[in-house]
């Protein structure tokens, strides 16, 4: 087996996130269930970019996040995600490129429009997100760059890809690619709303093996086992899964497998201001830690820092270097 090329290669709704503050009424008021993720329409996006605050725009989507993540520890990364050649298609494809990402997919030429999340932020910090899919409706098995994929050390995916058809069978597709190389293929249960729309797959492909490592806070391991009780959910994730890391936000995050469990606290922060993207830079900085063969509690350690660098600030994408952050809390990158 050859040297992979990229660290991590994420695979992802390419999105440009439009980030407003609001208070809980508005969401009352738009119907709109707090915390979670929903699909909307075009004509949806259009009303409520026009009932929604000064907003700001920034590059976004879930895998995207992880993989500037990574290139922010100083990580080798690659994206895969559908824009089209519009305005906020360029932004994309810009601000991911910029920040050293290997991004190969083609922007389509027609149909859609460029994705766009429209994210309420509540006082609390708790992000609410509506998100047309546009363009990425169209990623498919042909934007599967085989050579990427082969490249890489770990292939992620977020589990919002499920909802767009083609893009399972792009999925299926990687994953074979990917442990036909001997690399190892990693999802994010993405939201517990998610969870509840794809339970079944989602543990067939932690069963079958197609994914090795599972991420998941606490809210989404409960909705997949359907109890309250975290500890019986654990347990059976261990079972389930050959790896899986659960966060527990302030409560910090571990590591499970049949042999045991690993846990590590979260960092300090100074005041939280947004947990969009929280998530997406924890894997970031354990999938980099995994990548350069780190043990389990440094992968931990990094994710946390990585994690608590985007909660201080509006916006999912890192503002300060991650690897300065690493080396400053005394993890040797």
């Amino acid at each position: 087996m050859s040297a992979p090329r990229y660290d991590v290669l994420c695979i992802g709704n390419a999105i440009v996130d439009v980030i407003a503050r609001t208070e809980e009424d508005f969401l009352t008021a738009q119907r709109m269930a707090k915390g979670a993720m929903m699909l909307i329409d075009e004509q949806r996006a259009e009303s409520l970019y026009a009932a929604m605050g000064p907003a700001t725009v920034i590059s976004g989507g879930s895998a995207g996040n992880t993989a500037v993540g990574a290139a922010s520890l100083g990580g080798r990364a690659a994206f895969f995600g559908k824009v089209r050649e519009d305005q906020l298609g360029r932004i994309f494809s810009h601000d991911i490129r910029s920040m050293g990402v290997h991004f190969p997919t083609a922007p389509a030429t027609g149909g859609p429009a460029t994705a766009r999340s429209f994210i309420l932020v509540t006082p609390d910090g708790e992000r609410t997100m509506n998100t047309y899919l546009g363009a990425c409706v169209t990623f498919g098995p042909d934007d599967i760059d085989e050579e990427t994929v082969k490249a890489s050390k770990i292939s992620y995916f977020e589990g919002y890809l499920w909802d767009p058809p083609a893009a399972k069978d792009a999925i299926r597709k990687a994953a074979a690619i990917a442990h036909s190389a001997g690399r190892e293929v990693a999802i994010t249960l993405s939201d517990s709303f998610c969870v509840d729309r794809y339970r079944d797959e989602f543990l067939f492909l932690m069963r079958t093996r197609t994914v090795d490592l599972v991420f998941a806070n606490e809210h989404e391991l409960l909705s997949l086992y359907q109890t309250s009780d975290f500890a019986t959910a654990l347990d059976q994730l261990r079972k389930d899964a050959t790896t899986a890391v659960v966060t527990r936000g302030a409560a910090g995050a571990l590591v499970a497998t049949r042999d045991g469990v690993v846990d590590a606290p979260a960092e300090p922060i100074r005041e939280l201001s947004d947990t969009t993207g929280a998530g997406d830079l924890f894997a970031a900085g354990f999938l980099y830690g995994r990548a350069t063969e780190r043990d389990a509690k440094t992968c931990l350690r990094l994710g946390a820092i990585a994690a608590a660098e985007i909660i201080q600030h509006v916006g999912a994408r890192p503002q300060t270097s991650l690897r300065d952050l690493a080396q400053q809390a005394g993890v040797a990158i």
